[in-house]
């Protein structure tokens, strides 16, 4: 495998819409693990068993929160609000597990499933870990699952708790910088934190894994929709390899990651997220529920009503931890994202309309490309449905409609647009 060099490899993310570096449930047997064919639409590669995580046992749990217990302490739980007060605007949208056996369980789950492990030991990168219950969740791990555990935070009361686990365990490094800077990763590799090989993309890489909890934000989803356009064009962290992720975020977000076609919430980061990747809850969702029973903040309305049902977006809504793993073979070609980019921003503009009539918004003239989708010399397989709404179109349409769009001699060049705003609200 060939080294990679230790000058800065990413470009800014002005530069690249590709991603800023900082989406049981639909599965395997949905299409959003497919990768594309050689002559057509996309073929499943995954069954539903390959997504089953690998829990330890009872015995085994057991002795993971005796070694969890004897690493440095975080405050007892009913102090976290004191210790950590979320009334600052820099920490007030970040969410931390806070509860041991929950982070544990979070840990092993993201480490153990059977699409994840390579049964070569982690080097994890760990962005937005809060005051570390994760963080430590992890290095209940054997040296044989964690070689090393690269920690991502820049905010002072969490770096409190977090630096004393580097002088606890060999393998943890702190780095105070924030996982939402692009010169973050990039320093890694300057500085000779990040000193992994490069990876065939055929096989996932054996042994970098990103892992993040994500802001309750809008700009949380930006940046989880930037990590899946990361993919296809195999930069940020992906330059080493098919990496996987794990997340732990709000499940509106995860929601918007995994709508079906003809789902209401089906969006431009649905069709991305399903044209790069297959992503799977990594625990059952009922085992973080309820929110303050695993969660740090926990807010007054939550905290005093037990039967409060909070709105989607604001602290106390539910939280679930997910996987993703990269496709293999990818349906977005390389170098093609700004076109993908193009056409989704372009249609889901008019998302409950059938594409036989948004079809011109992409650009003047471009109805003729329902003479291509409609073909009847083709197979049917690709052929696309023209009637459907927008929100309708599967992975397969809309790579076929990303093809003829490319086959097409008169398709805008300037195709650029800001990465946020290309990722607005649907």
């Amino acid at each position: 495998m060939a080294r990679v060099p230790t000058a800065p490899w990413m470009l800014s993310p002005l530069a690249r819409v590709r991603c800023l570096p900082l989406g049981c449930t639909r599965n395997a047997a949905s299409s959003s693990n497919a990768t594309k064919g050689k002559h057509g639409r996309p073929h499943s590669i995954a069954s539903e068993q390959t997504l089953k995580p690998l829990p330890p046992s009872t015995e085994h749990r057991d002795s993971l929160a005796k070694h969890y217990d004897s690493l440095p302490p975080l405050p007892p739980l009913g102090d976290w609000v004191s210790h950590f007060p979320y009334s600052s605007p820099v920490v007030r949208d970040r969410i931390s597990i806070r509860a041991p056996a929950s982070a544990i369980r979070i840990a092993h789950s993201f480490v153990n499933s059977e699409t994840t492990s390579t049964g070569k030991p982690k080097v994890i990168i760990e962005a937005f870990p809060g005051p570390g219950a994760l963080s430590r969740a992890f290095l209940t791990l054997p040296p044989s699952q964690l070689k090393r555990l690269i920690i991502l935070e820049d905010h002072g009361p969490y770096l409190e708790y977090l630096r004393p686990l580097a002088r606890a365990d060999p393998r943890v490094s702190v780095i105070p910088l924030s996982g939402f800077s692009w010169d973050t990763y990039s320093s890694l590799v300057e500085n000779g934190d990040l000193d992994v090989d490069i990876a065939p993309w055929e096989n996932l890489h054996p042994e970098l894994h990103f892992v993040t909890h994500i802001p309750q934000t809008i700009l949380g989803e930006q940046l989880v929709a930037q990590l899946f356009r990361c993919i296809p064009e195999q930069s940020w962290l992906f330059k080493y390899g098919r990496i996987p992720m794990s997340f732990i975020l709000a499940d509106w977000v995860w929601r918007r990651i995994s709508a079906p076609p003809k789902g209401p919430q089906r969006c431009k980061l649905s069709v991305i997220a399903e044209a790069t990747s297959h992503f799977f809850p990594s625990l059952p969702p009922e085992k973080l529920s309820p929110f303050p029973d695993h969660f740090h903040p926990i807010t007054n309305s939550v905290r005093s009503s037990p039967g409060f049902r909070p709105e989607a977006r604001r602290r106390g809504s539910p939280f679930l931890a997910i996987n993703v793993v990269p496709h293999d073979e990818q349906i977005i070609d390389k170098g093609k994202l700004d076109q993908w980019d193009y056409i989704l921003r372009r249609l889901f503009v008019l998302k409950s309309t059938p594409l036989r009539k948004a079809i011109s918004s992409l650009a003047p003239g471009a109805e003729v490309l329902l003479d291509r989708l409609t073909d009847k010399t083709l197979p049917p397989e690709q052929r696309v449905d023209v009637r459907l709404s927008v929100k309708q179109l599967n992975i397969s349409d809309w790579a076929l409609i990303a093809r003829a769009f490319d086959a097409w001699p008169f398709a805008p060049d300037n195709l650029t647009i800001d990465s946020f705003v290309a990722y607005e609200r649907d």
